[in-house]
């Protein structure tokens, strides 16, 4: 996708055109600070990823955001984890600022892209807003995870390669347990 912004957006404000790409080594702290929002966070897991990026066994996918000078700032992520039979988005996260625009579709429909294995995630089974985006997504609940959390439980959801069941625009995604 292009750099370009959007002759329409206001002085002051960021470019709200998203684009999807893999993490880059100097990506690293943005994506940390992401991941405050998160109410399970692995720090370990997000550094095993960005040191796994691009081969066998984790990938980060980032939303990044241009503003009206042209720097791009990452804003959303997605961390995936590959095992011979089934990816894992182990984190989805968005910036508060910047959700409600699809960047958390954009980065599953990546996440799904190109894959010839089931993608699954798990996500705590009170999160409405995270369990509704996943269903418009084309992920169905698989099964039910008691006290996966701790004290609460989690729902594995599965998304079968060559089904796109994307409905809707924009995105609800709720900054946890994605």
């Amino acid at each position: 996708m292009d750099h370009d912004h959007h002759r329409g957006s206001p002085p002051g404000h960021a470019d709200r055109s998203s684009r999807v790409r893999p993490a880059r080594p100097g990506d690293s702290l943005p994506l940390h600070r992401l991941q405050r929002y998160l109410t399970d966070p692995s720090p370990a897991l997000l550094e095993y990823g960005l040191t796994a990026s691009g081969s066998a066994g984790g990938t980060v996918l980032v939303s990044t955001a241009i503003d009206e000078d042209g720097a791009e700032s990452v804003v959303g992520y997605a961390l995936l984890i590959d095992a011979p039979e089934t990816r894992h988005l182990a984190e989805l996260v968005v910036d508060p600022a910047v959700r409600r625009e699809g960047r958390a579709r954009e980065l599953l429909a990546a996440a799904r892209s190109g894959v010839d294995t089931p993608v699954t995630l798990l996500v705590a089974a009170g999160n409405e807003a995270a369990r509704s985006l996943y269903t418009s997504c084309g992920f169905r609940p698989v099964e039910r995870l008691p006290e996966e959390y701790g004290d609460r439980d989690a729902i594995r959801y599965r998304a079968d390669p060559g089904r796109d069941d994307a409905v809707g625009e924009g995105d609800s995604t709720a900054g946890d347990d994605g």
